[in-house]
């Protein structure tokens, strides 16, 4: 099993999905077998974390030729890029098995082909398998809101449909435009990210794809202005759906920019790259503020996700070790902080029958081991020293400081926003007067403490000994800056004064 240990952790989640959708079997069974399922793939997950070396190139590699003639291969790796993805998608599908009953046993089938799909577009070395898995990993998610989603799910699948149809488009033209590139330049046919990183890209047609791709991408993560679909699919998604859109589907999207933009349009990315990394900012900053004025925890939760992505997709655009590092790591720490923080929202719900901020209160003196775990998760999103969240936050932030010293100065003074909305949420809900609805509060059990508690250990492990983890991602961080910037700048300075070349695509 091991020896195509990515290919399982593939398609048998994905495989598994279809086929349990065919078969008679009961909602429970259906459960039982996916949890099986989802611990699979996590025990597939540590055995890669643990031999994985972290030279810095892709390990765990599988090739297979796929359409010949266009040079397309099922070909698939990891590296120090991809690891904290994959990991963050083995390390949390299996407490949605766990935690949460479905009111139908096809919820969980469309969760286990999510899980296969989001480890092959985050493993995927071939340009049209990553575009493949891209689009599967989201059916499963138009079916979760669509069918089991809140009162108001058909506006809100319509809307991240629309969304998510449009950046599809753009980044499939994007994609073939690479692929025609590299036969002009070259003679030969091929969709392998890594030669991608070779052409050279000038005109029109380059900077409308880049930013087709960045698009598309700017629309997952969300970045702003591409964040209108967030609230209202976070708000009417299941929990679970929700924790997944959070924890994992967005940071497929930063993945994303990093894997495929970075090497590939680096010439026009060192051209806009402020541009964005102010995007980043003024998200950071208004989904704060929109955060504050919100009465609904789990919205809030919504615009406070769509806040700290800002600051994610803000260390890919600093373009040094320093923030790109500082992003990898935040990948992790807001998916097992933010990302609890809505399963943490959803046992408030269940037991509370209500998610209005105000309808709570004094919710700590009934359930003291969900206010210490709630809090621990919230400190964490808040970026306090000792948790996960503060690494990842000052990397980027020094980063970005050594990028733009207004930049830096903006994304380090908005983190307070958060800090307000984060205490005074928790001040309410925790340590208020009880009320009918909080005083029979009931605490979590001992078998979901010791769902939670890996997470929460994980939280503070990375928090007081971030060692370890920075070296299986460093060294893929040093070579993608040192990519960029041994061929991003000539680049950029040819492309500003050569006239364009019969060898690649130009308007």
């Amino acid at each position: 099993m091991f020896e195509h240990v990515l290919s399982v952790m593939i398609f048998l989640p994905l495989v598994a999905g279809v086929l349990l959708l065919l078969l008679p079997l009961s909602r429970n069974g259906v459960r039982v077998i996916g949890l099986a399922l989802s611990v699979i793939v996590l025990i597939c997950g540590l055995k890669v974390y643990v031999d994985f070396s972290g030279g810095g190139g892709l390990e765990f590699v599988e090739k297979i030729t796929w359409i010949d003639t266009l040079g397309i291969h099922y070909h698939v790796g990891v590296d120090g890029i991809s690891l904290f993805v994959l990991m963050a998608a083995a390390v949390l599908f299996p407490m949605v098995f766990m935690l949460f009953t479905a009111k139908s046993r096809a919820y969980y089938c469309t969760m286990l082909i999510a899980l296969g799909a989001m480890v092959g577009a985050v493993v995927a070395a071939d340009l049209i398998l990553f575009y493949v898995f891209w689009e599967i990993m989201l059916l499963p998610i138009f079916f979760m809101i669509g069918l089991w989603g809140g009162e108001k799910r058909v506006a809100a699948t319509i809307k991240i449909t629309i969304y998510t149809i449009s950046g599809s488009l753009l980044m499939l033209a994007a994609l073939v435009y690479l692929a025609v590139s590299y036969h002009a330049q070259t003679g030969q046919w091929s969709f392998e990210i890594a030669r991608m990183a070779v052409l050279d890209l000038h005109g029109g047609f380059a900077l409308l794809a880049f930013f087709g791709m960045m698009a598309a991408f700017a629309i997952k993560i969300p970045l702003f202005p591409f964040h209108t679909w967030l609230p209202d699919a976070y708000s009417e998604a299941p929990t679970s759906t929700t924790f997944i859109l959070s924890a994992i589907m967005a940071k497929i999207g930063v993945y994303g920019v990093i894997r495929l933009v970075v090497p590939v349009f680096e010439g026009e990315l060192a051209r806009y790259a402020v541009l964005f990394a102010y995007l980043g900012v003024i998200g950071l900053m208004y989904c704060g503020i929109a955060a504050i004025g919100q009465r609904d925890f789990k919205r809030m939760l919504a615009y406070s996700s769509a806040s700290h992505m800002g600051i994610i997709a803000l260390g890919v655009f600093c373009m040094n070790v320093q923030a790109l590092t500082g992003t990898l790591y935040q990948i992790v720490a807001h998916a097992t902080s933010t990302g609890v923080l809505f399963l943490f929202a959803g046992v408030l719900e269940e037991r509370g029958n209500s998610r209005q901020i105000e309808d709570f209160g004094g919710v700590a003196y009934s359930a003291p081991i969900f206010a210490t775990f709630f809090a621990v998760a919230m400190l964490a999103s808040c970026g306090l020293p000792g948790t996960s969240g503060f690494i990842g936050e000052f990397l980027i932030i020094l980063g970005a400081v050594k990028y733009n010293m207004l930049v830096g100065v903006l994304a380090a003074t908005s983190l307070v926003i958060g800090v307000c909305y984060m205490l005074w949420m928790f001040q309410r809900v925790f340590f208020e007067k009880a009320n009918d609805r909080t005083a029979a509060f009931k605490d979590l059990s001992a078998y979901e403490t010791l769902v939670f508690l890996p997470v929460i250990v994980l939280i503070l492990v990375m928090g007081i000994y971030p060692q370890p983890f920075i070296a299986k991602i460093e060294p893929a961080a040093q070579k993608h800056i040192i990519q960029m910037i041994t061929t991003g700048e000539p680049a950029l300075a040819k492309n500003a004064a050569a006239p364009p070349s019969h060898s690649t695509i130009t308007p």
